[in-house]
């Protein structure tokens, strides 16, 4: 067991705590508050195929270093997970870093939707946690922008009672704009290029198509004002979805492009600040009802490329808690909304059982943030050299317990 002295719970008292652990320690935790272990619902570790930005090894430690326990990752890795063979393979590559590592993260995949293999969605449904839409291009090559397959993914889903998740920016809007802007290089460019409306017109669509075969619809890394109000609506007339939303949404306007560059380039891009206010005020009503870091990994070198060659994404699966638990400090959220939109809800939506994992945090701490000791093999981060207050000081998973630096 692991005894705590003196910690502070999610109600605020100050008790005395034994918790499930392989091995006996007892600690002073005065000044420290205890959290369920977060979840993150939103993850690309880079297996397989893609292992020199990111593998299970690195991105494990990068998630205990967060505070997180569970993560979902995407599909658009090398080859794509679309077959259930693919993710019986991608689970084998899995299980053999983490053993390695010796952190039995907990995992689930999503079932990239391919217009060319809908008999998978059957065959692979007890193995997955949801199915993604690409419904504009981002990292890979599984967009899938014709009306007639994505009625046949939402059908099937519905038909097999599975999740549908969606990446909902218009793929022919985008490439309509581009041509707009073909002759200017900046980053900012991305922002206005894939405009609210891009997002706007994609979600809309999930919408209208989760409410005509009534599947369950997760809306990924929403951004944007219109957005949120679709939503809302969306919820108001009983249809069953659910809205993600991400920490550079949350942290980040257009302006970072001056000075980060394509640093801060990731699809959906970052948006105004009116946007992120309406994403604020969207956390404290319910519209949105998780949060996802989109932990997309690439090296420097490859984000150090020209607006349009460098690959959209960023890394952050070990800084969204201490951005929350900073936010925290500054009276933007509550404790209890990080552990309902980090675990809560996120076990409701899918379907999932609770687990004896913890995180222990310090609300008090500050500390800069450097890419020297980040765990993430790509070793940066967009947030680096801000000073944040609240930090995740220790991780309990599956009895064992990390001490983070």
């Amino acid at each position: 067991m692991i005894h705590l002295r003196g910690v502070t719970t999610l109600e605020n008292e100050v008790v005395d705590l034994s918790l499930p652990s392989t091995e006996e320690r007892s600690l002073d935790a005065h000044g420290l508050t205890l959290l369920p272990a977060l979840i993150d619902p939103h993850v690309h570790f880079r297996t397989p195929g893609l292992e020199h930005k990111e593998n299970w090894e690195t991105a494990a430690r990068a998630a205990i270093q967060g505070g997180i326990t569970t993560v979902f990752d995407m599909p658009n890795t090398i080859p794509p997970t679309i077959t259930l063979e693919r993710v019986l393979a991608k689970e084998a590559l899995i299980d053999q870093q983490l053993h390695h590592v010796k952190i039995p993260l907990h995992y689930g995949l999503y079932l990239g939707a391919d217009k060319n293999h809908f008999d998978e969605i059957a065959r692979c449904k007890r193995h997955v946690l949801a199915i993604k839409v690409f419904m504009g291009s981002s990292t890979g090559d599984l967009v899938m922008d014709d009306e007639p397959s994505l009625h046949t993914v939402f059908q099937l889903a519905a038909q097999h009672d599975l999740l549908v998740a969606v990446h909902a920016e218009d793929e022919a809007m985008i490439q309509e704009r581009k041509k707009l802007f073909q002759h200017e290089v900046h980053p900012r460019l991305h922002s206005q290029i894939r405009n609210d409306e891009v997002a706007l017109k994609a979600t809309q669509l999930a919408i209208e198509l989760a409410r005509l075969y009534k599947t369950r619809l997760y809306l990924l890394h929403i951004g944007t004002k219109k957005e949120v109000a679709a939503i809302k609506k969306a919820k108001e007339e009983g249809v069953a979805v659910f809205a993600e939303t991400t920490p550079h949404h949350l942290f980040l306007t257009t302006e970072a492009y001056e000075t980060l560059g394509t640093k801060v380039q990731m699809n959906p891009p970052i948006r105004s600040k009116e946007d992120v206010q309406a994403l604020w005020e969207a956390l404290a009503d319910g519209t949105i009802d998780t949060i996802g870091s989109d932990h997309a990994p690439h090296t420097l070198a490859e984000k150090a490329q020209a607006y349009g060659k460098a690959p959209s994404g960023i890394p952050g699966v070990e800084t969204t808690l201490p951005l929350l638990l900073n936010a925290c400090n500054q009276k933007r959220l509550s404790l209890a909304m990080i552990v309902s939109l980090m675990r809560t809800k996120i076990l409701d939506i899918f379907r999932l059982s609770e687990n004896n994992d913890y995180v222990l945090v310090d609300m008090h701490k500050k500390k800069t943030l450097a890419d020297h000791q980040l765990k993430t093999k790509c070793g940066w981060s967009p947030y680096s050299g801000m000073t944040l207050q609240g930090w995740p000081v220790m991780t309990l998973l599956g009895g064992t317990l990390y001490e983070l630096n």
